[in-house]
């Protein structure tokens, strides 16, 4: 499998990019590569000698997006920046997995124009996974979308429990709209309406309206909303699982220190579960590949979690599993009626 990573993308890039490439390689197949994009006069001289390094070759990017740089336009001005051309590799079907921290909005609108959508997906969505006590919760979508359709939501339902099933093992998983409140009637036009197209796919196992106080409950194992509310709802968790853990390191500390020191094994192990660098970083759910984005601030390890991770979605095919559903005449009979109900599927 070739794996291509910006190598420019994130706050620590491309020393952390660089080295979480250089961890994964030795655990990766024989037959693996990773492909670092970027500029070889910044990429070369932080990697071993080529008889050394494994099956890591460079691609030359000259140019690079930054964070705050508008992202279609900087595509439009970068043909040569490393998403850019991280994008065209996967187009040119010269990498199985594109892997990218860097420029979110340039990522999407990158890869969905050279990459393209899967058969019969009108946009993608990002996809992350939420660690709960009572399991992994799938949500979808975190950022890719904030203008969203009723039929753009029914799909990420169905592209989200595809992927909770055959990646997470998760047999029959239960899809939850957020709204604000659990009621039918509770939530604006948008959710009422998705959640009527939902309900008509009996193959899908809809359990109604979800609340924000639901995702570590145990309620659902797949959330669907809009980008809008996915990334709030995002951030909002990184900060509280941060804050909550230097509440109690601070309270302990001032307790006793001893009893700090005791309990340091145990606070270590739960932080893990919840830290978001063992897991990666996101799918970009519904583009024809296989394609990783990552939190900006990603470190080594979370560049070889989102290696192996995308190892294991392509192997899963967890895109043909989409298409083959999408495929299906009762799919096509849903997506058929949406215009006579007002569930526009036109962009």
């Amino acid at each position: 499998m070739r794996i291509a990573i910006d190598a420019m993308g994130g706050d620590e890039a491309p020393k952390e990019i660089i080295a979480g490439a250089l961890e994964s390689i030795k655990e990766l197949a024989d037959n693996d590569e990773i492909i670092l994009v970027g500029p070889e006069d910044v990429i070369e001289p932080l990697l071993p000698p080529q008889k050394t390094r494994g099956n890591i070759s460079v691609v030359h990017a000259p140019d690079l997006i930054g964070m705050a740089d508008a992202p279609v336009e900087s595509l439009r001005k970068k043909p040569k920046s490393s998403i850019a051309v991280l994008s065209k590799l996967g187009k040119k079907n010269e990498a199985d997995a594109v892997i990218s921290a860097g420029n979110t909005g340039a990522c999407v609108a990158a890869f969905q124009m050279r990459i393209r959508n899967l058969p019969g997906v009108i946009r993608p969505g990002i996809t992350v996974v939420f660690p709960t006590p009572g399991g992994p919760v799938t949500i979808c979508d975190v950022g890719a979308n904030i203008a969203c359709k009723p039929i753009h939501l029914y799909q990420y339902g169905v592209m989200a429990s595809i992927y909770s099933k055959h990646f997470l093992k998760i047999e029959n998983p239960r899809i939850g709209i957020m709204s604000i409140g659990e009621e039918e009637a509770k939530g604006n036009e948008i959710v009422k309406k998705t959640r009527e197209l939902i309900k008509a796919d009996k193959k899908l196992n809809f359990i109604g309206n979800i609340e924000g106080r639901d995702i570590f409950r145990g309620s659902c194992d797949v959330i669907i909303c809009d980008g809008f509310v996915g990334n709030v709802m995002l951030k909002v968790t990184e900060g509280l699982v941060d804050g909550l853990f230097r509440a109690i390191k601070q309270e302990l500390m001032e307790e006793n220190i001893s009893l700090a020191l005791k309990f340091r094994p145990v606070m270590t192990r739960i932080y893990q579960k919840y830290d978001y660098n063992e897991y990666g970083g996101a799918l970009l759910l519904g583009i024809n590949g296989t394609a990783i984005i990552c939190h900006g601030s990603s470190q080594s390890k979370t560049i070889k979690s989102a290696i192996f991770a995308s190892k294991k979605f392509h192997t899963e095919k967890i895109n043909d599993k989409i298409i083959e559903y999408l495929s299906d005449s009762s799919f096509s009979n849903i997506t058929q009626n949406t215009k006579t109900q007002g569930l526009e599927t036109d962009e």
